[in-house]
């Protein structure tokens, strides 16, 4: 079987600089030889299906580079497969262009890496060879979902800040859950690492919480979360490539498209009840210090409103929660008006004019 291979790939080299060759093979045993003519046009209806997949991955990259192939200055093939002549056509059709193939395309990545090196050593000045990151990188935020802070191919160096808060009452810490991947939801994405930033126990969204993403030119992520009000910080180092192979990276991205619309109705359903339970216990807690200055009829609406969203919120349909959070806002209009109107009246009570202009 060895043999076989063999032969068949020096008659798939062959075939790249002759029209027609003879496989040739010693079968075991002493038992004669074995001998074919192959052509080309053989070759390439056997491997056509291998090269249009190729194509694939190029028109994604394009994609998300946002360049068109007319934008593309020079294609260079690398790898002794892109001397087949299948190749460079179906690449030239897609590009536009004939193909850089003046370099040995076995030695281009090693010649690429060597630039490189050069680069970084200092013996170059005037080239720099920018690198991208292949995934996205965020933390889990409440409700299990991924927010993300650098988004995938985004060219590095380089850093990004994102605001966030607390979700309940009374809270003393924060975990800080580091992702990687396309998903929505963190479950379905890389765990990198984690870390705890503690803070003072204030009511829900008052402290602000500000996560660092910094990737240096060596890839290394630094994520460093800081507590706007106290000061206090926490980081971590991580490297998001370590362990992360080209095959798992496509697959990752793949999932990303083959689950985009059931993670989006995730996503959107998660947050949902998320800011159903927010407006919930904002406006029983309104009601506890206000309910006084409504009439009773307010009350009793927002009463009814607020229990339509709590049974809503259990459900599955994102846009039916939404409706009921709209129909109790609209319910507890006189409540927060009264509030608004309590709390200025105490404020500029006793005051001067000149005082509060």
């Amino acid at each position: 079987m060895q043999a076989v291979r063999l032969e068949a790939e020096q008659t798939k080299v062959r075939l790249s600089d002759a029209m027609k060759t003879t496989a040739t093979l010693d079968l075991p045993e002493g038992k004669e030889r074995y001998a074919r003519d192959l052509t080309r046009e053989q070759l390439e209806s056997l491997t056509m299906n291998l090269v249009e997949r190729t194509l694939g991955p190029c028109r994604l990259a394009l994609k998300d580079a946002g360049l068109t192939p007319s934008e593309i200055d020079e294609v260079v093939l690398v790898g002794g497969s892109t001397r087949m002549p299948l190749v460079r056509q179906r690449v030239q059709d897609l590009f536009g262009k004939v193909p850089h193939c003046e370099l040995n395309p076995d030695e281009v990545v090693a010649l690429g890496a060597a630039v490189q090196a050069d680069i970084l050593s200092g013996g170059t000045t005037d080239m720099l060879l920018l690198d991208v990151t292949p995934l996205s990188l965020g933390i889990e935020t409440m409700g299990g979902v991924m927010s993300s802070v650098i988004r995938r191919n985004t060219t590095i160096p380089a850093g990004t800040k994102e605001m966030f808060t607390t979700y309940v009452d009374g809270q003393t810490g924060v975990d800080i859950h580091i992702l990687q991947g396309e998903r929505e939801l963190a479950k379905d994405n890389r765990s990198l690492a984690r870390f705890r930033l503690k803070v003072p126990p204030l009511p829900a969204g008052v402290p602000r919480i500000e996560v660092t993403f910094l990737i240096d030119a060596n890839g290394i992520l630094n994520v460093l979360a800081k507590d706007m009000r106290t000061g206090q910080s926490q980081s971590i180092e991580v490297k998001p490539s370590y362990g992360l192979s080209d095959s798992e990276v496509e697959r990752m991205i793949e999932d990303s498209f083959k689950f985009a619309a059931d993670d989006v109705s995730a996503r959107k359903l998660i947050e949902a009840r998320l800011d159903a339970g927010a407006l919930i216990t904002t406006t029983e807690k309104s009601l506890l210090e206000g309910s006084h200055l409504i009439a009773s009829d307010d009350i009793a609406a927002t009463r009814t409103a607020l229990t339509a969203l709590t049974a809503a919120k259990d459900g599955t349909d994102p846009r039916a929660i939404r409706a009921r959070m709209a129909d109790l806002e609209q319910a507890a209009k006189p409540l927060t008006v009264a509030l608004l109107n309590d709390s200025l009246t105490k404020g500029l009570q006793g005051k001067k004019v000149s005082e509060v202009t």
